[in-house]
């Protein structure tokens, strides 16, 4: 399947307003659009929104978005029908084609193909908030069958290894698939699912990293640091792993490695 790269994700938040204040007036989002219980954010870089908070009774994850082209949701339309998968047509602001899935272990997926395009602001540094948040770059999702997914996403999405661990006894544990051309658009790590474990962006520099721990400390909101700054040994990532209101795990992520080749081998 034609599967260009990561490309959203939905979550279900108690309290829009309370978010808003994280996302935009912590992390620096860019809000572009609010509408009813629902509002639409992208990084500095992206010309399409990645990140959509809809008010909901209880958190959760509505979606896991991934950008195709044509061809690829002519795929992704065979592929549900082949399967047999749950999966209804939809459209959303700014996107007219949306493939709504539920895959085979579970998770909420959405293809979507010809997103409206946003203004250019990469350039734009005047207008830079917070550490300077440029596109969304993978989901981690926890599942008690990782080989199984893992061999799934290869052969049926087309998705490359790029790094993967084995337990003692030389079972996949955890696994890491990319389509755009680094590390991962998408992991799996072994754990009780289909259960994300945190979505990440791509943030331009390690010092961007240091300045969103700052940002967090100064409004004295360290609670919300989880984890890090520090360097992935899989990945070679500078990280930090984030909580917003909700619990939902944000990871700020930046300097892993460039994955093109297609003959490059998996790292164990």
């Amino acid at each position: 399947m034609a599967i260009v790269r990561v490309g959203f994700i939905e979550l279900w938040v108690r309290d829009l307003e309370k978010s808003l204040e994280f996302y935009e007036g912590l992390l620096g989002f860019r809000l572009e659009r609010k509408e009813g219980k629902s509002a639409y954010l992208r990084g500095y870089e992206e010309l399409e929104w990645s990140l959509k908070l809809t008010q909901a009774e209880l958190p959760a994850v509505r979606s896991l978005g991934f950008k195709v082209d044509e061809r690829g949701m002519e795929e992704a339309q065979a592929w549900v029908e082949q399967e047999g998968l749950p999966h209804r047509l939809e459209t959303d602001w700014g996107r007219p084609r949306m493939l709504r899935v539920q895959d085979p272990f579970g998770y909420p997926l959405v293809f979507y193909a010809g997103a409206e395009k946003l203004p250019r602001m990469l350039q734009e540094y005047h207008l830079y908030r917070g550490p300077g948040i440029l596109r969304i770059d993978h989901l981690n999702l926890f599942s008690p069958e990782v080989e199984r997914a893992t061999r799934y996403y290869q052969e049926r999405l087309g998705f490359r290894l790029t790094e993967y661990t084995e337990d003692e006894e030389g079972r996949l544990w955890a696994s890491w698939l990319h389509r755009k051309g680094n590390v991962h658009d998408v992991a799996f790590t072994n754990g009780e699912g289909p259960r994300l474990h945190h979505f990440a962006y791509w943030l331009p520099d390690p010092m961007a990293i240091l300045k969103a721990a700052d940002i967090l400390a100064g409004a004295r909101r360290t609670n919300q640091i989880e984890r890090g700054p520090g360097r992935h040994g899989i990945s070679n990532a500078m990280f930090l792993y984030l909580k917003d209101p909700d619990g939902h795990r944000i990871e700020l992520y930046t300097s892993d490695y460039l994955t093109v080749d297609p003959d490059l081998p998996p790292v164990r």
